[in-house]
């Protein structure tokens, strides 16, 4: 507790200033809640408070910004109020890994204190550029409430901590232009190198079109904006968090961040503040004209591709070049955080890094927890070749079902029972909420129960269910938090769902695996093709009094092979 009050008592010092009047043209979800500002820690039982998820000790963090392994330490900075449980008075919280698991709270990297940023360190990246000196870029602003982008550099290269970082003078570095909205202009991306010259995207908007502004610079300090956008899309609103990056085509490897040409295809992804959901592209990336055309029949826009289905935003992805991989990482929009949980000091969490790559149809994205994430499994249980038939649910016992790790096959004997599908259905939430899981369907709905009270009185179902569509079958995969909680007021409980592509003509079976975690779940549908984060405020299964089911409401018979986890907490969790 002494340590909490320590730190808490440090950032208090070191960024001591209140954020205001911010309604002049800034969008309405950077709200300051002064009433439940705070810098005491309060020492009670957190029922939602996640065990193996990265959290601070306390207070309001949302987007990871600069992300990136640097001498063999993993780097996240992330956004943290350090005076509450809500948004504002935000700074650069640091934190340092070695595995990406057990974290170590370090010293604000980057606190408002010079004119270009005095009102606020907003998101923004990291890249490291030849030399290995890593540079951090990021959204200041300032006296005027404009966002300009400005860069900071260690301190002191031979710290393996990189704990101090300095503003150098002749920030910022990009400035919004008189064609341009001051206060829609933000979160530089990592940068990439091509002929000589660093280009990077700031997002931005221009009335209600969603544009990626692209900036050049030599020298990484002096930054030209292009006559043209790297790309834009009309009727998306405020591109926030924009994300550019290659991914091969012949592997999981992660190409280098400036490779172009046959061997690669290139990602847009997009945090649009209007829905408070992202949606990316796959297209084609040429440098000579410093374009992107997205790939004939990638949808460009909200119906687009999703890296998550459900409570997820402000991604940040970043190379390890430790396994060859690129991973990404989001965080869970907290506006719906209980008050009573703001009240107890804390709101916000990101979820497990996955590993991202490319799909071998060359369509989609394939996302799947990091490896390392296993190293905390603890007891294990297994149900092989569990029948499930019409209104069976089955319980998966002998592990802690509010924290746990679970993966399951799902086997269908047959598909002639699937319900006809209806092409108006174009939108996979709102199918999810006609189609619940209590409603009886022919293939499914069959999934998992999770956050389940004894008597079900609770429970976050999550589940796949079938149609036959024209051409082939359509598999719905949903997280309906609908039934998640007793509370009836003051909680958002939505119905996530997103359609996987997969072809079940030849495979008639289905995976799915789910991270549980308190207040959380995380479910990857078909090897990571659909992927759905859900966050949920349960109040009867919570701790020792959760459980876990799998379970079947369809006509059609179905089989399952589960194995589930304990997961323990990580030796370090930033305390």
């Amino acid at each position: 507790m002494e340590v909490l009050k320590f730190f808490s008592l440090y950032l208090f010092v070191c960024c001591f200033y209140v954020i205001s009047n911010l309604n002049n043209g800034v969008e309405a979800s950077h709200k300051v809640y002064k009433e439940l500002q705070s810098e005491s820690a309060v020492n009670v039982k957190q029922l939602h408070r996640t065990g193996y998820h990265f959290q601070p000790p306390k207070n309001w963090i949302n987007d990871p910004n600069g992300v990136m392994h640097y001498n063999g330490i993993y780097h996240v900075f992330y956004q943290h109020n350090p005076k509450g449980a809500v948004w504002g008075n935000i700074i650069w919280a640091h934190s340092v890994s070695k595995d990406m698991v057990n974290w170590e709270a370090l010293e604000p990297a980057i606190c408002p204190s010079e004119h270009f940023d005095i009102n606020g360190c907003w998101s923004g990246s990291a890249t490291i550029l030849p030399d290995n000196t890593p540079v951090l870029l990021y959204t200041g602003i300032d006296p005027q409430h404009n966002q300009v982008q400005n860069y900071a550099i260690p301190a002191n290269l031979s710290d393996p901590y990189l704990r101090k970082w300095i503003k150098p003078a002749d920030n910022p570095v990009a400035v919004a232009d008189e064609t341009m909205n001051k206060t829609a202009f933000r979160d530089p991306s990592t940068a990439w190198k091509i002929d000589g010259h660093w280009r990077m995207v700031v997002g931005s908007r221009r009335k209600n079109r969603g544009i990626a502004h692209l900036y050049r610079s030599r020298d990484f300090k002096k930054w030209t904006k292009a006559k043209h956008p790297l790309h834009s899309v009309a009727k998306t609103g405020m591109w926030e968090c924009v994300d550019f990056f290659p991914v091969s085509l012949t592997g999981e490897a992660a190409p280098d961040a400036s490779a172009f040409g046959p061997n690669v295809k290139h990602v847009i992804k997009v945090s649009l503040d209007v829905t408070r959901f992202e949606y990316y592209t796959l297209g084609t990336y040429f440098p000579a004209r410093d374009k992107y055309l997205v790939d004939k029949g990638s949808v460009d826009g909200w119906d687009g591709l999703r890296l998550d289905y459900g409570n997820y935003y402000a991604s940040k992805s970043f190379i390890d070049p430790i396994k060859n991989r690129r991973i990404i990482w989001g965080w869970t929009n907290e506006s719906d955080t209980p008050q009573d949980d703001v009240k107890k000091g804390w709101a916000g969490i990101q979820t497990i890094p996955r590993k991202v790559w490319l799909d071998p149809n060359r369509k989609q994205l394939l996302l799947w927890p990091i490896e390392e994430i296993e190293t905390l499994r603890t007891q294990n249980v297994k149900l092989s070749n569990q029948e499930l038939k019409l209104g069976e649910h089955v319980e998966v016992k002998g592990i802690t079902a509010a924290q746990a790790d679970v993966e399951v096959t799902f086997f269908i004997p047959s598909l002639d029972k699937a319900e006809p599908f209806d092409p108006s259905w174009t939108n996979p939430q709102d199918l999810c909420g006609q189609k619940g899981s209590t409603v009886q369907g022919g293939v499914g709905p069959f999934g998992l129960l999770t956050l389940a009270s004894e008597k079900l009185e609770e429970y976050t179902p999550v589940f796949f269910r079938l149609f036959k569509g024209q051409d082939k079958h359509v598999v719905l995969l949903c997280s309906d938090a609908g039934s998640s909680s007793l509370r009836k007021v003051g909680l958002y409980k939505p119905s996530f769902a997103g359609f996987v592509d997969v072809d079940l003509a030849d495979k008639k079976k289905l995976s799915l695996r789910s991270l549980i975690d308190n207040s959380m779940v995380e479910s990857f549908g078909a090897g990571g093709k659909t992927c759905i984060t859900s966050r949920v405020y349960p109040t009867l299964a919570v701790f020792d009094d959760a459980h876990l089911f799998v379970f079947n409401n369809g006509t059609e018979k179905i089989t399952a092979d589960v194995e589930a986890w304990s997961m323990r907490k990580p030796n370090k969790m930033n305390n």
